[in-house]
């Protein structure tokens, strides 16, 4: 007889562990299966976002800004370091040290909620049926009402590039040089190719990224992105865009070869990180005969709340459609949990922020103006500039803007786009008062503290119906 349980999550990644233990707490027996193994191949909660994403790479942009800082600016505030030096295993070891105290984190608080870890592979059978093949032993027949499938996802491979896991490496990989390389290439400029880039190029590395896209940044509001790029190159990333690598070749260098709107082109760099998107880990997640639905891209097929075409099998995360972000995987986690518990449990989709950890960073929720025309939808929109912003000054991060989009006649904010210092915490005002359908008017009659960066919110509030205070409308 299969082991039974209320609900089985397969995978523990943001998505899979929110889920598994909201579902816990609503009184369900639970268990989650998990097959990620650590680069020392023990295995290890929190998927990709803890172990070789979200945590590990803003350890090492939070340790490469600060060498970035006493190299580089601190004798501006009268701070004369002499003799510093980097030591980048250090940086490494602190990173892991990270990771691993937060990935122990996730297996105390199953322990506290009694949800029992189980380590392999998970596959959906039919009937609501999991096979788990541990690590070490025998595939063994586990049953539930109700299955999560949370598996997230994986790097992007491509066959002009294929990794080597030493000089041709993906953003995993890009976490582990031990040493600074002087000349290093990065395949595709979105978040990921902007984050790693902007580690190793803070620590001393010169850092070409190859983007195929004609437009920088393309989600993101493009006055928002023009601003990013103008600061990212002054900072001496070189980002060049509608470029199609062809092959690489590995002699003492790595060569790659792409072509551009001048012809064919190459590019000789000591490492090359390959950061061209992701794709849905749903390989061998399921059996023929469950009947799973996905797309050709393999996405889980899923309703608004999240539930496959089976009944009592949901799938969240990156494996459906939406942006592969981890609190949106952890939001739709709970969204599931509570509907199984029979609450009416949701996810706002409209109101996702976004954020990217460069320095200045990048934060959006809502929309573009270029989606706003394209819908033919009236809006106005007003901007303010951190240079104006007292804090932004005595911090000496006065680069970037905040710029907010309202409706034209009913004055509710339709998006918010900033780039600047710390905007990854500022977009989360933004963010509330989406939620709420706040109008632009709500957020200029709210008083903001003096001195804070949270001031740009503010004036850029009023800017949309021509009040800021500190610049001229």
């Amino acid at each position: 007889m299969a082991d039974s349980y209320d609900v089985i999550v397969i995978g523990a990644g943001p998505a899979g562990y929110v889920a598994a233990i909201r579902c816990a707490q609503l009184g369900m027996g639970v268990a989650v299966i998990d097959e990620y193994k650590r680069k020392d191949g023990e295995p290890s909660l929190g998927g990709t976002c803890l172990n070789v994403g979200c945590i590990p790479s803003k350890a090492l942009l939070d340790s490469s800004e600060h060498y970035h800082r006493v190299e580089s600016e601190l004798a501006g505030h009268g701070i004369k370091v002499e003799g510093a030096s980097l030591d980048v295993p250090q940086m490494i070891k602190r990173k892991d040290k990270v990771v691993s105290d937060l990935t122990g984190g996730i297996k105390q608080l199953f322990k506290a909620n009694k949800i029992e870890w189980l380590q392999g592979h998970g596959k959906l059978m039919a009937e609501r049926q999991v096979e788990f093949s541990p690590h070490k032993g025998k595939a063994r027949q586990l049953s539930a009402e109700h299955i999560i499938l949370a598996t997230g996802s994986r790097p992007i491979e491509i066959g002009a590039a294929p990794l080597d896991g030493e000089r041709i490496v993906d953003s995993a990989g890009a976490q582990e040089f031990q040493e600074v390389p002087k000349r290093l290439g990065v395949i595709g400029a979105g978040v990921i190719g902007l984050e790693m880039g902007s580690v190793w190029n803070r620590l001393g590395a010169k850092v070409v990224l190859l983007e195929a896209q004609d437009s920088f940044l393309s989600p993101v509001d493009q006055q928002v992105a023009r601003e990013a790029r103008k600061l990212f190159e002054k900072q001496g990333l070189d980002i060049k865009l509608g470029c199609r690598v062809t092959e690489t070749r590995k002699g003492k260098t790595v060569s790659v070869h792409y072509e551009d709107s001048d012809g064919k082109q190459s590019l000789q760099v000591d490492k090359l990180i390959v950061s061209v998107g992701r794709r849905p880990n749903t390989d061998g997640l399921a059996s023929e005969d469950a009947d799973l639905l996905t797309d050709e891209r393999g996405f889980v097929h899923v309703n608004d709340h999240c539930e496959t075409n089976i009944p009592g099998v949901y799938a969240v995360g990156d494996v459906v459609r939406g942006p592969m972000l981890a609190h949106k995987g952890s939001e739709e986690g709970v969204m599931v949990a509570e509907r199984i518990a029979g609450h009416a449990g949701h996810v706002n989709y409209e109101t996702i922020p976004w954020v990217i950890y460069t320095d200045p960073e990048i934060a959006w929720v809502g929309h573009t103006e270029a989606q706003l025309k394209a819908a033919g939808t009236p809006y106005r929109s007003g901007s303010f500039g951190f240079a104006a912003t007292g804090r932004a000054r005595a911090m000496d991060r006065a680069d970037g803007m905040v710029k907010i989009i309202a409706h034209a006649e009913t004055d509710r904010i339709l998006g918010v786009h900033m780039v600047g210092p710390q905007v990854s915490e500022l977009i989360a005002e933004a963010t509330l008062a989406m939620e709420y359908e706040a109008s632009a008017e709500d957020l200029a009659r709210t008083i903001h503290a003096h001195p804070t960066l949270s001031e740009a919110v503010h004036e850029a509030a009023l800017s949309v119906h021509k009040r800021a205070i500190h610049k001229a409308n």
